[in-house]
C-alpha cells in the first residue's frame, strides 16, 4: 500500500466499531451496577450495624476493586476478555440480591466485597478490550467517548437511588442493580474473547512490549502519568468527600458537585481530541494547574460563586488528566500490557481517592476545611516535575 493510500485509510478508519457499541452496553451496565447501590448500601449498614458500620460498607467495597483490579490482567492472559467480563458483572450484579432480605452487618460487609472484586475485574478487563478496540490514533478521543457512555449513567444513578430508596425502598433499587448489571450480559457473546497480541515501543522509547503489574511499575513510561494522575485523585477524594461539609449551604454543595463532574467529561472530549492530533504529554501540565487553581477558589468555602466556580475549573482540569494520562500510558505498551495499564491506572484512582478522604479528614479536625483545600492544591505540586518531563518528550 502507497504512503498516501496509507494515510488516507489511517483517517478514514471509524472510531465506533460493532464491537465497541456492544462494549457500550457492558459499560452501562457495570455503571449503573456501581454506582444505583453506591449510596444506598452504607445505609442500610448503618441500619443493620453500629456507627462507622457505613464508611466499614463502602470500605469493603473499594478494598476488593482494587484487589480485583489488580489481580485481572493475570486472569484476562488466562481466560481472554469474554470470560473475565462475564464473570465481572455477574459478581458486581447478583449479589446485591442477597440484600433484598433483611441482612446482618456481615452479610452486607460480604456482599460488599463480592460486589467489589466484581467491579475491579469488569472495569480492568472491560477497560482493556475497549483500548484494544479503538484505533491507536484516535485512542484519546475514543476514551473520552468511552468517559461519557460510564460518567452519564453514573450522574443518573447515584441520586436516582437514593431517590428511589427513599420512594419505594432499598429492596427495589438492589432488584433494579441486578437486572440492569445482568442484563448487559447479552452484548458479551458478540465482544472479542481475545485480541490480537504485539508489541511496541512508544516513539519516545519507553514503554512498549509485555506489561505484568510489576514490570509497569518498574517502567518510568508508565509511572510519570500514574504519578500524575494519582495526585489528581487525591485531590478528588477531598473534593467528593468534604464539599457538602465545608459549604453553609446545601444547595451550593449540591450544585458544586453537580458541575465538577460535568466539566471533567466536557473536557475529556475536549483532551481526547486535542491529544491525538498535538500529543497526549503536552496536557499534563495544563490539567494540573487548572485543578490547583480550582482547589484554590473551593477553599473560599464562604462564596458560593468562588466554590462552584472552583469546582468547575477543578473537574476541567481532573478530566483533562484523567484523559491524557491514560491514552498516554496506552500508547506506551502493546495490546498484551492493556490490562495492566488499566489496573495501575484505576488502582491509583481508588487509593488516590481513599488516601485524600482520610488524610483530609485528620487535617480538616484541627485545621478546617478551606486548609484541607489549599493542601490539596499544593499536593498537586510535586506531580508538576513529570507532568514537565512529559512535556519536554512531546516537544522536542
Amino acid at each position: 500500500m502507497t504512503t498516501a493510500r496509507l494515510a488516507a485509510a489511517t483517517v478514514d478508519t471509524p472510531l465506533v466499531s460493532r464491537a465497541l457499541l456492544l462494549r457500550f452496553v457492558t459499560i452501562v451496565g457495570s455503571s449503573l451496577g456501581f454506582y444505583l447501590p453506591l449510596s444506598v448500601v452504607p445505609m442500610v449498614a448503618e441500619a443493620a450495624g453500629a456507627t462507622g458500620a457505613a464508611g466499614l460498607a463502602t470500605g469493603a467495597l473499594l478494598t476488593a476493586s482494587v484487589a480485583g483490579e489488580i489481580a485481572t490482567p493475570r486472569l484476562v492472559a488466562r481466560f481472554g476478555y469474554r470470560l473475565a467480563l462475564t464473570a465481572g458483572l455477574v459478581l458486581l450484579g447478583a449479589p446485591t440480591l442477597v440484600l433484598l432480605a433483611a441482612p446482618d452487618l456481615a452479610t452486607v460487609v460480604v456482599v460488599n466485597l463480592v460486589r467489589g472484586l466484581g467491579f475491579g475485574v469488569t472495569i480492568v478487563a472491560g477497560g482493556a478490550l475497549t483500548a484494544a478496540l479503538l484505533p491507536a490514533h484516535r485512542r484519546g478521543e475514543g476514551l473520552a467517548l468511552v468517559g461519557v457512555v460510564g460518567g452519564v449513567p453514573a450522574l443518573v444513578a447515584l441520586p436516582f437511588g437514593v431517590w428511589a430508596a427513599g420512594q419505594w425502598g432499598a429492596g427495589t433499587v438492589f432488584a433494579i442493580t441486578a437486572i440492569a448489571t445482568l442484563l448487559s450480559l447479552v452484548a458479551v457473546p458478540g465482544l472479542p474473547g481475545r485480541t490480537a497480541g504485539g508489541g511496541g515501543a512508544a516513539a519516545d522509547g519507553t514503554g512498549g512490549g509485555s506489561h505484568g503489574i510489576l514490570d509497569g511499575l518498574r517502567d518510568a513510561g508508565l509511572v510519570r502519568p500514574a504519578a500524575v494522575f494519582a495526585a489528581s485523585t487525591v485531590a478528588i477524594g477531598v473534593m467528593v468527600t468534604f464539599l457538602p461539609l465545608a459549604t453553609s449551604s446545601t444547595s451550593v454543595a449540591a450544585a458544586a458537585l453537580l458541575v465538577q463532574p460535568a466539566a471533567a467529561t466536557l473536557t475529556r472530549w475536549v483532551a481526547g481530541r486535542v491529544g491525538d492530533r498535538r500529543g497526549q504529554g503536552r496536557l499534563l501540565l495544563p490539567g494540573l494547574l487548572l485543578a490547583a487553581a480550582g482547589l484554590l477558589s473551593v477553599s473560599a468555602t464562604g462564596a458560593p460563586a468562588a466554590v462552584i466556580t472552583g469546582a468547575a475549573v477543578f473537574g476541567a482540569g481532573f478530566g483533562v488528566l484523567q484523559n491524557a494520562t491514560l491514552a498516554l500510558m496506552y500508547s506506551r505498551v502493546g495490546p498484551e500490557g492493556y490490562g495492566s495499564v488499566t489496573a495501575i491506572w484505576n488502582a491509583a484512582y481508588d487509593m488516590g481517592m481513599a488516601a485524600g478522604a482520610a488524610g483530609a479528614g485528620l487535617v480538616a479536625a484541627g485545621a478546617g476545611y478551606p486548609v484541607v483545600f489549599v493542601l490539596a492544591a499544593v499536593l498537586l505540586v510535586p506531580a508538576l516535575r513529570p507532568a514537565a518531563r512529559e512535556w519536554r518528550l512531546t516537544v522536542r
